[in-house]
This record gives C-alpha cells, sequence and structure tokens, in this order.
C-alpha cells in the first residue's frame, strides 16, 4: 500500500499515468483544491470480530459406491431434498481403466479415488472456497484436448456417468462443485493462447487459460481484456463464459454476450461444435453460441473462445471518495456519467461496513482519514492524458463545489492506483477471513439499490441473530458492487453457518428483489444456491423453454445435474 499523506483540505495529486509513465508520478500532476465538510461522517458500527481458523478437510477414504458419506458438511446432507438420480451409473474401476487408457497414466491428468486412496487430492475439486458446498466426487478427469473432452463426454454419456465442468472454481453458487459422486472434468490443462490478431483485437484462446494470464498477454501488445474480476488470479475463460460473468470493467465495454465472437463447445454426446468465428459481424441464422454462454454447463462443456478485445487505454486515473448518503452516491454517478461519459470506466460502491473489515483483516491503512457511510470508486481510461484530465478536474470541482463528495483522494501512481482497487476487490477475501459468508449477487433499480442492505440488516438483527458476541451467527451485514450496472454484492458474513439465518434470509432477499422488478442473479449464474428461486426472477414460460433446450442438448440429463435447470 502506497503511503498516504496527511489530508487536507486538497485533493491530493492526479497523476495521467500512461502505458509509458506507469510506476512514476506524472511530472504534469494537477492539484485540486477540495472543500471539506465540516461535518464529519459517523463511522458505522463495526463489531469485534475473530480471525476463523476453519481450514477444509479432506474426505476419508471410501470405497467405490453411490452411498452418500454421512458429513455434516456434505451438501447432500445440508441439503436433504436433494436425491441421487437413480439413472446414472456407479464409477467402476473398467470406468477409470477407460480414463486411464484415453488419458494416459499421469497424475496430472487423472485423480482416482475410485481404486485407490486420494481423499487429500479430490477435496479441492469437491468443495467451494466458500466452504459451503462439498460433493462425493471420487474421480477427477483433466483433459489436454477439445478430442479428450470429446471421447469423455461420449463415454459418460454412452455410460450414464453424470459429469461437473469446473474451471477455477471461484463461484458463488455452487454451480461448479458435484452433489453426489459426479466426475469432475477439469478444464485447467487446456491452457494454451492460440492465437492473436494484433489489428483486430481477437484473441483466441483454451477455456481452462486464467483470465489474469490473459490479461497481462494482452496488456505485452498493448490490448486489454474486456472482462476483470477479483478473482482473475484463478478463474479460467470457459468458467468465465458459462457463467456470463460481469466483473468490474462491464461499463465499458459490455457484457461477454457482446464481446464473445465465437465458442467451440462439445456437447454431452461428444459433438464438437466448431462455432469459434473471428468475425464482429456474421448475420447468418441463430447465434448458437449465446446459448453456452451462461449456462452454467448445462448443456455442453466450453472448449474454446474467440473475443474482441479493445485497445488498452493509454491513461488511467482512479479516485477514492468517501459519501454521506447513498443519495449522494448517486448524484455522484449522474454527475460521472454527464461529465465524464466516454472515458469512464468504472464506477464502484462500498459501505463502510464493508471498508472496515477489509481495515480489520489487513490491518492497512485506510485511504481516508475519516470515516464515512458511503464510499465510490471511480476509474477513467482515455488514450489522451492532457484530454481526460480536464475532464476528471472539472467534474471534481464540480462534485466538491456542489457538496456530492465529502472527501477523497486520487492515485499519483501506478502503485497507488492498485493499492485504492484493493478496498474494492479486497473485499470478498476478507470476508472469507472472518468465517462464512452469505452471498447475494443481484440486480435492483439503482434508486432502491442499497434500501435491500438495510433491510435485510434490519430483519437479520430483529431475529436475534446479528451480534458481536460469539453467541450470535451473523457478524456484520454489508454491501458493495458495480454501482454503474445497478448490481449489488449483499453479504452476511457470519461466525457458522446456521440455519435460521438462512431462514431468516430466504426467500425474504428474494421477494424483496421480485417485487422491484430486480433479478436474483446478476452475474453469478444460479448453480445449486438459486435452484428453487428461479421463479423470482422468470416466468413459467421462460423456464419452460430452458427446459426444452436443456432437453434437446443433453436428453441423459447427465451434464452438470441438480443444479438449476
Amino acid at each position: 500500500m502506497a503511503c498516504r499523506q496527511p489530508l487536507t483540505p486538497v485533493l491530493r495529486q492526479l497523476a495521467r499515468t500512461t502505458s509509458s509513465e506507469l510506476g512514476r508520478q506524472s511530472s504534469r500532476a494537477q492539484t485540486f483544491a477540495l472543500a471539506r465538510r465540516a461535518t464529519k461522517a459517523s463511522a458505522a458500527s463495526t463489531s469485534r470480530r475473530c480471525f476463523s481458523t476453519t481450514r477444509q478437510r479432506a474426505l476419508k477414504s471410501t470405497a467405490p459406491t453411490c452411498q452418500a458419506q454421512s458429513k455434516d458438511d456434505f451438501t447432500s446432507t445440508k441439503y436433504p431434498e436433494l436425491k441421487r438420480d437413480e439413472r446414472f451409473a456407479c464409477l467402476t474401476p473398467d470406468h477409470v481403466a477407460y480414463f486411464r487408457g484415453l488419458l494416459g497414466e499421469s497424475g496430472s491428468a487423472l485423480i482416482d479415488g475410485v481404486t485407490g486412496e486420494a481423499a487429500a487430492d479430490l477435496a479441492p475439486f469437491n468443495s467451494d472456497w466458500m466452504r459451503k458446498y462439498r460433493g462425493h466426487c471420487q474421480l477427477v478427469l483433466k483433459p489436454s484436448s477439445t478430442e479428450e473432452v470429446s471421447e469423455i463426454l461420449k463415454y459418460c454419456n454412452d455410460n450414464l456417468l453424470a459429469v461437473v465442468p469446473q474451471g477455477g472454481n471461484t463461484g458463488l453458487v455452487g454451480g461448479s462443485v458435484p452433489v453426489f459422486d459426479e466426475i469432475v472434468l477439469s478444464l485447467g490443462r487446456m491452457n494454451q493462447i492460440l492465437e492473436f490478431d494484433e489489428v483486430s483485437g481477437t484473441l483466441v484462446a483454451e477455456a481452462g487459460v486464467i483470465l489474469e494470464v490473459a490479461d497481462q498477454y494482452l496488456a505485452e501488445r498493448g490490448y486489454i481484456f474486456p472482462l476483470d474480476l477479483g478473482a482473475k488470479g484463478s478463474c479460467q475463460l470457459g468458467g468465465n463464459l458459462s457463467t456470463n460473468a460481469g466483473g468490474l470493467r462491464l461499463l465499458r465495454y459490455g457484457s461477454l454476450h457482446g464481446t464473445v465472437l465465437g465458442v467451440e463447445a462439445v456437447l454431452p454426446d461428444g459433438t464438437v461444435v466448431d462455432d469459434l468465428s473471428r468475425l464482429r459481424k456474421n448475420n447468418t441464422g441463430y447465434d448458437l453460441k449465446q446459448l453456452f454462454i451462461g449456462a452454467e454447463g448445462t448443456i455442453g462443456v466450453i472448449t474454446k473462445v474467440s473475443i474482441q478485445c479493445p485497445q488498452r487505454p493509454a491513461a488511467q486515473n482512479v479516485a477514492f471518495f468517501g459519501l454521506e448518503s447513498y443519495e449522494q452516491c448517486q448524484r455522484a454517478f449522474r454527475e460521472a456519467k454527464g461529465q465524464l461519459s466516454e472515458i469512464l470506466s468504472a464506477f464502484e460502491l462500498m459501505d463502510e461496513g464493508s471498508q472496515a473489515l477489509i481495515s480489520q483483516v489487513t490491518g492497512t491503512k485506510r485511504p481516508l482519514e475519516s470515516t464515512y457511510p458511503f464510499y465510490c470508486l471511480i476509474e477513467t481510461s482515455g488514450s489522451n492524458a492532457d484530454h481526460d484530465s480536464e475532464k476528471l478536474q472539472a467534474f471534481l470541482e464540480s462534485v466538491m463545489e456542489e457538496g456530492v463528495v465529502a472527501d477523497g483522494t486520487l492515485a499519483q501512481d501506478e502503485t497507488q492506483l492498485r493499492s485504492l482497487w484493493t478496498w474494492r476487490e479486497g473485499i470478498t477475501e476478507a470476508l472469507g477471513h472472518l468465517g462464512g459468508v452469505y452471498k447475494y449477487d443481484v440486480s435492483i433499480p439503482l434508486a432502491q439499490m442499497y434500501q435491500l442492505v438495510e433491510d435485510t440488516r434490519t430483519r437479520v438483527a430483529e431475529a436475534g441473530l446479528l451480534g458481536d458476541t460469539d453467541e450470535y451467527p451473523v457478524r456484520a451485514v454489508v454491501g458493495y458492487g458495480h454501482m454503474g450496472d445497478s448490481n449489488l454484492h449483499l453479504n452476511i458474513s457470519t461466525r457458522r453457518f446456521d440455519a435460521r439465518v438462512e431462514e431468516v434470509l430466504e426467500p425474504f432477499v428474494y421477494e424483496w428483489i421480485a417485487e422491484r422488478q430486480g433479478s436474483i442473479s446478476a452475474e453469478h449464474g444460479l448453480g445449486l444456491a438459486k435452484k428453487k428461486y428461479i421463479g423470482y426472477s422468470r416466468n413459467p414460460t421462460m423456464v419452460g423453454l430452458m427446459k426444452q433446450i436443456k432437453g434437446l442438448y443433453d436428453p441423459k440429463g447427465i451434464m452438470n445435474p441438480y443444479k438449476y435447470i
């Protein structure tokens, strides 16, 4: 974290960071006079929290069987209404022998818990990072080519073996984790960038490429990946497409439904769908690639992607503001859209509770001297540093003169730019350090977006579940998200998972959203967590059409069963 000088009524210097100037202060930095409000915002009360020492436990050795293990932390135990589909076969040594013959004997291509002990190796594939979901998978397959994926799925389809595709396993709704003894199909070995056109900006890559690796590859060539996530160091492109991940750059570059040019995918029967177009315009019939984007691996496995990547901005600026109310946040966003328009690339909202958690977990000095009920992080990206700085200066002077922003700081160099972003991107990790988390990724009309956090906090407190001591299961209720996309991340931080908490939260949260014509899933999908709540965002006709598509492409139902469709 870059050191922060004591704040005066002057907003700190702004570095017009260009691609050739990253890592040093801009010589043309401007200083903007800001009038700080006389009355400081009262800090949101922050309970004293203890670090969680809970560690992921490995599965115990089991014989090849279809019976669920009677452990409380298994998904099948937590959700007793879920029953293993009797149509599916149980894994046998003969099945394992076939896959060994296909993939080879290397441990990097297969993890076998059917014929031997592999509990520790299987554990990361059986559980999500939040420790909420845990399956009984006894076999992980790691193909290295589309041909191997095709052979695997064809064999599984013929032998009625259920399959769960898995990328970086960074999801939040249990979509990439097995429920019973499904085979996990890990795409991590398919991690090659295949081609890049430096004129058009078209990137073609395999599904197992890590998002951050793709972005770094593009950065070396003057381009940027149109998607950015807090989990970019672990998540994979195939998983990003399968969940239609949104992230931090959607305000500027749009969703994957618009930036993806083509995909290669494998259907459950082994058919390879080669729709790996490199063209922005291809108006020849149904745009079938869109079916795989956001399908969460329920109709096939994405193996390659072709995506349009924009030129990397030569100048970037980041500002971090403290605001007195959510109404002021809305005013700031409206002004940013009007005054910054084409250079505005991100507008992120964080409440005081979320920032207090980061400070507690990391022990890092906060960007602003005082605390405020709300914070906004604004990023601008453009090609002309002088032009961008003039526009940003006018915006800053405007919101300060009108009393919209109470206090703020601007990044002076790349180090400070990255440091300010950690106060937004680090929230998820900080929450994970403190125990369990109930996460709701939702879209709500902007005017009412934060009201959900306040109403949820009130409901949990009135139920006697929210408090500062260990007798209360809930530590805090916080909210943050992509204000530019009306996308809220409602997080309920818990000391332990407690059935009473879930009963208070669900279906309350979904009913609240449905009443305001919002969406129960903005960017993480439905998975298992929202399986029974799809009706709050989709009417029976739409759900029926989805089931027809599922039945057409996966008539035996082997792809990612027990999830939302």
